[in-house]
C-alpha cells in the first residue's frame, strides 16, 4: 500500500542521531500511513552503514545513498522525487526539529498548499540567532517576502504541488517564495527548537552569507520578471 506521508531527511555525518530521530519518528506517527526516506548526502562518518542498519530493522524507513556529497538541496530534491505521499515532509537529521509537531503541519495542509515551521523560540548559539535574525529579515525586504524563518527545515508540503517546483542549489531557503510564484498557498505555525545533542552544525555564520545572498538576488530578479497576464474570456 501506498504511503500517505513521506517524510524525507537529508543526512550529512549524523551517525550518533540517526537511532534517536528514528525513535522519535516512531513514536509521533504512531496510526499514521507513513514512509520515512533518508537521503545519504554523501557521509563519511559510517552515518550510511548506521541507515542500511537501521532500514534493514524497519520497514517504514529506506535510504538513497549520494555517490558524494552534493549539498542539501541536492538531498531535498533526491528525497522529494522519491516520496510517496500524498504529503511530504522535510526535516533535518540534527535532532534539533520535533517529529511531535509533524501531525500539527499535516492538520494546516487541509487549508494550505505548504506549512513552515517556525523556530520562535531557537535553542542555537547567541550569534547564530542573530545572523539568521537579520538574514530572515535582509531576505523578506529584498523579496518582498514575510516569512519569519524561512530556513527552519521542518516543512510540509502538498505531493501535487512540489511537483511544480524546480529546484536549484541553495533554493531550499526559498520554497515559501517558489510555492507563492506558482500560486500557491503558504503558512507558518510554531514549532519546537531543541539544542544539538550530537554532531557538529554544517552551517556557520559566513559560510553562506556570501552565496545566500547571490540566491536572494536571482529569487528577486525571478519574482520581478515572472510572467503576469490574463487572457479575456
Amino acid at each position: 500500500m501506498e504511503p500517505d506521508i513521506s517524510i524525507v531527511i537529508p543526512v550529512y555525518n549524523e551517525v550518533d542521531n540517526i537511532e534517536p530521530l528514528g525513535n522519535s519518528i516512531i513514536n509521533a506517527m504512531q496510526n499514521q500511513n507513513y514512509e520515512v526516506i533518508f537521503v545519504n548526502d554523501g557521509s563519511t562518518d559510517g552515518s550510511g552503514d548506521a541507515l542500511e542498519k537501521w532500514c534493514a530493522q524497519y520497514t517504514h524507513f529506506r535510504t538513497i545513498h549520494f555517490m558524494k556529497n552534493a549539498g542539501q538541496t541536492a538531498a531535498m530534491d533526491a528525497g522529494f522525487r522519491h516520496a510517496r505521499g500524498k504529503y511530504v515532509i522535510s526535516m533535518d537529521a540534527d535532532l534539533q526539529n520535533d517529529p511531535a509537531d509533524i501531525p500539527k503541519l499535516l492538520e494546516k495542509l487541509n487549508t494550505y498548499d505548504m506549512v513552515c515551521g517556525w523556530r520562535q523560540k531557537r535553542n542555537d548559539p547567541w550569534i547564530k540567532r542573530i545572523s539568521s535574525r537579520v538574514a530572515n529579515s535582509i531576505r523578506n525586504r529584498l523579496s518582498w517576502e514575510d516569512i519569519k524563518d524561512t530556513g527552519c527545515s521542518l516543512k510540509a508540503y502538498r505531493k501535487e504541488c512540489l511537483n511544480r517546483i524546480k529546484l536549484f542549489h541553495g533554493m531550499h531557503r526559498f520554497l515559501p517564495t517558489l510555492f507563492k510564484m506558482e500560486g500557491f498557498t503558504v503558512t507558518e505555525i510554531v514549532v519546537n527548537h531543541y539544542p544539538r545533542k550530537f554532531g557538529k552544525s554544517k552551517y556557520g555564520v559566513f559560510n553562506r552569507a556570501f552565496r545566500a545572498f547571490i540566491d536572494l538576488l536571482v529569487i528577486r530578479w525571478m519574482k520581478k520578471r515572472k510572467l503576469n497576464y490574463e487572457v479575456k474570456p
